[in-house]
Order: structure tokens, then sequence, then C-alpha cells
């Protein structure tokens, strides 16, 4: 089954007429085709269908889903196909389309109920089988009193309930709510600190216009995490696996071309060097492990300055305490691994001086990782670009630039 669907893929990808190719589908086939594929290659499928097409997929697709379809469209064609579907559906996503697709809302779905605390269990299962009737789908139980959100009536408290005329008030259980327009980095923030199965959406007055679900939440962390994945190695987020070369060359030659450059500041940094190194050919063999923990170190740095940026804990201007921990951390981190080093480069070369030289270098690398690991992303930040996708160059830049410098000249004045 799934070397099946990634073969169909990989056409859908591949055909100059994506349209054509997915209209050959089972019906039954075509959602988890469809979401399965890279954000480019749907936008390209959606452009290629017909409004009927379009139409007669979308009427098959749950309202969030239809909504996440119908986003992709011009607005011509959403207003179009949404002039097809009955009044119900139209209403719904209508409402799902007026919301910003990268917030809360965007995620939310619209199977849920709202009952009084003090409704009777017989009344909220009346309204949970008119939802069913209507939907073909077991409702999300919301509980306020009128006014204030309260929590959640569990669905296994309702299925399992025999208790005649008695009221909900003492089987609701709190749950999480967000708020319309939170972004979605928060709202996985809130997830992965409550744990809930349930979260409830709100907007301004606290009413409740949605629910998320963990099974949303987990997509859309998945999807979160490939974003970061290709930020932090240059690829642009909308590449996918099943593109051909021409777009994958596309896609990256531009960050290669600029690694390129870096590459050659680098280089010449060691051309200053060129008749230490022939004197000292040993030098070369440890060359690549004082840029290698460098660029790692600065690599742990920046990940973890990203993610202060990102959750609002730092700025430019309230980074200073920040770059001094990190500089201290690298020292430190120098101090051990450098040390390490300097011991086995004088016992497997019979040179104290040698290892004196790298155990230096490493920790002076390894500052220079813990400063420009945390500057740079700051520093980013400020110019209004993403850190994420363009540290990285910078600060690898830095170490091997610099931490060359620091280690042939070292070697220079010491050994020669």
């Amino acid at each position: 089954m799934a070397e099946q669907l990634t073969d169909i893929q990989q056409e859908i990808a591949a055909s100059p007429s994506p349209a054509r190719t997915f209209a050959n589908l089972p019906q039954t086939r075509k959602r988890d085709v469809f979401f399965r594929l890279s954000e480019r290659v749907r936008k390209s499928l959606i452009a290629n269908m017909s409004r009927n097409q379009l139409q007669a997929f979308v009427h098959r697709l749950d309202p969030d889903e239809a909504t996440d379809v119908l986003g992709m469209a011009d607005e011509q064609t959403q207003e179009a196909v949404l002039e097809e579907l009955n009044e119900t559906r139209r209403e719904k996503l209508s409402f799902l389309l007026g919301f910003d697709p990268e917030t809360a809302a965007g995620v939310m779905d619209l199977n849920y109920i709202t009952v009084s605390s003090t409704a009777t269990f017989p009344i909220v299962a009346e309204q949970v089988r008119r939802f069913e009737d209507r939907t073909g789908r077991f409702p999300t139980v919301f509980v306020t009193d009128g006014v204030e959100f309260l929590g959640e009536l569990p669905g296994p408290t309702l299925a399992m309930s025999d208790r005649g005329d008695e009221t909900i008030t003492e089987y609701i259980q709190e749950v999480p709510y967000v708020h319309y327009d939170w972004p979605e980095e928060e709202v996985i923030a809130v997830f992965q600190e409550n744990r809930e199965q349930t979260v409830a959406v709100v907007d301004e007055e606290d009413a409740i216009v949605g629910v998320i679900r963990a099974d949303d939440m987990l997509s859309l962390i998945e999807e979160e995490a490939g974003e970061t994945l290709y930020e932090f190695t240059g690829v642009a987020e909308e590449e996918s696996v099943l593109d051909g070369p021409i777009r994958k060359i596309q896609s990256r030659y531009k960050w290669l071309i600029i690694n390129l450059g870096t590459a050659f500041m680098a280089a010449a940094v060691v051309g200053l060097f060129e008749a230490t190194i022939a004197a000292l050919a040993v030098l070369a063999a440890y060359m690549p492990v004082v840029a290698g923990m460098g660029g790692n170190a600065g690599t742990q740095t920046m990940a973890v300055t990203v993610r202060g940026i990102s959750l609002e804990q730092v700025s430019l201007t309230t980074g200073a305490r920040v770059i001094v921990n990190e500089v201290i951390a690298g020292a430190a981190n120098g101090i051990i691994t450098g040390t390490l080093v300097a011991v086995i480069a004088s016992v497997f070369n019979q040179s104290p001086l040698l290892g004196l030289v790298i155990g230096v270098s490493m920790v002076l690398n390894l500052v220079i990782a813990g400063f420009f690991g945390a500057l740079i992303p700051l520093i980013l930040d400020r110019l209004g670009q993403d850190p994420a996708t363009s540290a990285t160059i910078f600060i690898t830049t830095a170490t091997d630039v610099l931490g060359f410098f620091a280690f042939l000249g070292l070697a220079q004045a010491v050994l020669l």
C-alpha cells in the first residue's frame, strides 16, 4: 500500500497534467494521496484542476481539510466552488477561510457542540445524536455557564452514562484553550505543556469557535520539524523528496554558491600559512578537528538562541547575558575537549608543544563559536531576517576563518 502511494505521488509530481493523473484515482485514495504531496505539488495540482473537479474533491473532505484545499486556490475559484456547495457546508468553509491559515484558527475544525453546565445527560445525548446525524461524526462536547468556558464533557463519560436526569456539572473536565489568532508555534507549546487530547479555540470574547485535536497537532509538529530541518540545511521548504532534478537544482544552487564563497574565505586564511603547513605537515591532520568542533558548537548555540528568539525570550537589546553565558560555556567545553585533543596529539606525535597549540586553539574556537553562535541570530532577527534560515552559513564561516587563523597562527608562533 505504501509503495503504491509513493508511486502515485511520484507520478503526480512529475506529470505535466497532474489533475488528469489525480482524476484517474479511486475516490477512496484521493484524500490520502493529496495530503501526502508537498505543498508546491498540491498548489500545482489545484491550479491544474477544473472547478468541477475541485468541487467534487472538496465535497468529500471534512470542513477543515476542505479549507486547506480551497486556501491554495485563487479567490475566483474559491467563490465558484463555494457557490456549488450546500448552504450549511458553504457557511462552514466561508467561516474557516476567513482566518489566517498559520494561526490556531487555521488548524481547528468545527466538530464540536457547546452545552450548558446545568444540562442533564439525556439533553446532551440528544444534541450529540443530532450532530452525528447531520455530520456523521462524534463531536467534542464543550461546556459553558452561558458566558464562561468551563471545560469538556469527555466522550467516554457520556457514552457510559446511565444517570437518568442527573446534570453534567460534576463530570466536567478542564481543558486548555487558545485564542484563534495565536500563531502555530504557541499552539504547539500549549499541547506540549498540557498533553491534552483536545484544545478549545476561542475568540476575543472567549466564545468557542473551534476545536483542535491531538492528531491534527501531531501533523503540525511534524511539519514544523521538517521546516526547521529545511531551514538549518538551506533547503527550500517547498522542496519535496519527490521533486525532479531540475526543481532540486533550482532550490539549492544559491545556497551552495554562498557556501562556496565562504569556503574560499577559509581557504584564503589557510593560504596565508602555506609555508607553516609545508614545514609542519602534521598540522593538516588536525585542521578538520578544530574546524569541525567549532562548527558543531556554533550550531548548538545557534539552535538554543533561535529557539529563545521564537519564544520571545531574548532579543539583540537583551542578549548580552545570553552571549556571555554562551562564551563561558564555549570556553569550558573548549578546555574539556581541548585537553583531550592535546593529550592525544602529545602522545601520538611526541610533541607536547603541538598538543598545547591544538588545545589552546580548541578553546579559542569554541569561544568564537559561542560568541558568534549567539550574536549572529540576534543580529539577523533585528534586521528582520529569519535567523534559522541564514545564520548557519555565517557562524560556520566565523568558526572556520577565525579558527584556522588561531590554530595556524599559534602553530607558526610556537612551533617554528
